[in-house]
């Protein structure tokens, strides 16, 4: 019943954006950053809370640790796109679908194929020098023994990842404002809509058709059209052709 009901606001629209979270990558076999099998689970090994770790000050004060924590735990190379990913690109490329907003990092929306994708805590596969701005890919910074540097001027390379205490790009966040604002279907999928101010996105949705798709309950379950337990690669799957 949930499905159809699912189905056909899709079949309906033409103009539906989807919001994503950590719960779209699971089923890549990427953890939740919050999971006890997750990412967290790493604190007893460095020490550290991740949090604290993929801070701007633990980027800056202890480097050479936040890389090793950084290559170790937040990349996963052979990591390929679920159902959830190519259902996506799907609905895009029948003109359905008009933008894919993420929390995620890791890239696996571009690798399914879909084009217009907005990264609002950017990407592992975009790195650049520090100092002169060249620009560099994931595998130079895998490649470098410790602290990855710049080939050109020796400046030191970052991801191009919004870390703990930086602000989120100005124009990605009012380019997504936009497209939910404007969008008739809202998905909301992998997400618990608890991390700000990402998740207050959702409040620029101005249409009657809400549709959240999350294992666990969220906090804006009760604004919803239309609420699905489950996961959220098993149920977009539904949507593709056979």
């Amino acid at each position: 019943m949930q499905i159809q009901k699912l189905k056909t606001l899709i079949s309906e629209s033409s103009n539906i954006v989807f919001f994503g979270g950590a719960g779209v990558s699971t089923e890549s076999n990427i953890p939740d950053f919050r999971s006890e099998s997750g990412i967290f689970a790493a604190k007893q090994k460095y020490g550290y809370s991740p949090e604290y770790m993929l801070s701007h000050s633990f980027f800056i004060e202890h480097t050479a640790e936040f890389y090793d924590y950084y290559k170790n735990q937040m990349i996963y190379k052979d990591a390929k796109p679920n159902k959830a990913h190519l259902s996506l690109a799907y609905l895009e490329q029948i003109g359905k679908l008009k933008a894919v907003i993420t929390q995620n990092i890791d890239g696996l929306h571009q690798q399914a194929g879909s084009r217009e994708v907005l990264e609002l805590h950017g990407s592992v596969h975009r790195n650049y020098c520090m100092k002169c701005g060249k620009k560099y890919s994931l595998d130079h910074v895998l490649n470098s023994s410790d602290v990855p540097k710049c080939n050109m001027c020796d400046g030191m390379v970052r991801p191009d990842v919004v870390l703990y205490e930086e602000m989120l790009d100005d124009n990605i966040l009012s380019k997504s404002a936009e497209y939910i604002s404007n969008a008739d279907v809202l998905i909301v999928g992998g997400t618990s809509l608890a991390v700000y101010p990402a998740a207050g996105l959702i409040n620029y949705y101005r249409g009657g058709k809400l549709i959240l798709i999350n294992k666990s309950a969220t906090p804006y379950d009760g604004m919803a059209d239309l609420v699905i337990n489950d996961s959220i690669g098993k149920v977009l799957g539904e949507v593709m052709p056979e």
